[in-house]
């Protein structure tokens, strides 16, 4: 019998449409003698859809007229399977649209990718793919990355935070800090959203300043790290969990500017290859790297990768300093554009087996996870009299 798969993808984030095409890319490469696959659509509303059009790519040139002839469903746990139900219910008749057995999330950004989704899948006790919880939000907000990454002897820039309402209460104070600890030239961007969306680039006090103001337009909090003048930008990804995982080939984008911007991924291929997401970014693949460079860099990735507790396929994203010859990690994708098939391809790893192994990852921590005992029996509550108004045991 087949494993039946829903694939979530869009969603309240400004990656919402990357996150159409990474996701109809896959949908359209699973083996289907394995898979019965249910294209499931979130609205910049998170609200749920199905239908016969929500894995039709060109229906999304009009997503009104497409809603309007698709079904919303709401989500039901029931027997270790969760039901797509109709809604809104009908009187008469089943409410039950169809079930999935495990959820594949290929979503890009904040309330998706950060481990919102995740959590809203663990508490329907669905098993899902790829990271879990933690590692989703660990990898999504670049502060606590850098933290986690230090702690296990993974190089990453020093950087300077600051949230909105402190950097608005006392701008010159943080100012002075980057000045005095970074100094110019720097890079600001915002601390949880990927694609290139709010970054740029500061070389003077006043353009930091426009940096930043700038960058508070996409999020509540914000990093300042230096610049690297003579900067190659190295990706690779990962394929894993916790207890084995392997590198992919490398690859280097090709920027139009002196950052790879959301223009650059997405928008840079061939005339009308907007429907190929990353798979289209300008890049030498291989990256043009010396071995040994390519062996820390493939090292570095796997350690990063586990050190975050990753699960699936990430990609992880490194700065190269030429006049140095030092590597950094820059920034960890935890669902990577076009879930860089196109970086595994490379590696001898068809697209349909990628997928597979991802869906055999996520239901072996399923079954590590039903061994774990998350509630035991008590009778605390037969002796509990709440004490008036207060609410005292």
């Amino acid at each position: 019998m087949k494993i039946k798969i829903g694939v979530f993808f869009g969603g309240q984030s400004v990656e919402h449409e990357v996150s159409i095409i990474s996701a109809l890319q896959a949908v359209n490469n699973f083996d289907r003698n394995k898979y019965d696959i249910i294209p499931i659509y979130i609205t910049k509303g998170n609200e749920f859809y199905v239908g016969e059009n929500i894995g039709d790519i060109e229906a999304y040139k009009n997503i009104p007229a497409l809603l309007k002839k698709s079904q919303k469903v709401i989500l039901v746990n029931e027997n270790e399977k969760l039901n797509l139900i109709k809604y809104p219910m009908k009187k008469f008749g089943s409410n039950i649209y169809d079930y999935i057995d495990i959820a594949f999330p290929i979503v890009h950004g904040t309330n998706v990718e950060d481990g919102a989704l995740q959590g809203y899948l663990k508490t329907l006790r669905i098993p899902f793919v790829g990271c879990d919880v933690m590692s989703s939000a660990s990898g999504m907000d670049k502060y606590v990355m850098k933290a986690v990454l230090k702690d296990n002897d993974i190089p990453v820039l020093d950087c300077c935070r600051s949230d909105r309402r402190h950097y608005q209460g006392d701008t010159t104070a943080f100012l002075d800090k980057v000045e005095a600890l970074i100094g110019y030239p720097v890079i600001v961007k915002p601390i949880n959203l990927g694609s290139s969306v709010g970054i740029r680039k500061a070389s003077d006090r006043e353009t930091l300043e426009d940096a930043l103001d700038y960058a508070f337009q996409f999020a509540n909090n914000v990093l300042v790290e230096k610049a690297i003048i003579n900067l190659r930008e190295i990706n690779c990804s990962v394929l894993g969990d916790y207890e084995e995982a392997i590198a992919s080939e490398c690859e280097e984008p090709i920027s139009s500017d002196e950052i790879l911007s959301y223009e650059d991924k997405y928008l840079s291929g061939e005339k009308n290859s907007g429907s190929k997401g990353m798979s289209s970014t300008k890049r030498k693949l291989p990256a043009d790297i010396p071995a040994d460079v390519k062996a820390e860099i493939q090292r570095l990735a796997v350690k990063t990768f586990q050190a975050l507790g990753c699960n699936g396929v990430s990609r992880i994203d490194f700065m190269l300093d030429v006049d140095e010859n030092k590597v950094w990690v820059n920034e960890i994708n935890t669902i990577p554009g076009s879930l860089a098939f196109y970086l595994w391809e490379a590696s001898g790893v068809k697209y349909k087996d990628l997928l597979d192994r991802m869906v055999k990852l996520a239901l072996k921590r399923e079954r590590e996870n039903k061994d774990i005992t998350y509630s035991f029996d008590t009778n605390i509550l037969s002796g509990v009299k709440l004490g008036g108004m207060k609410g005292k045991l």
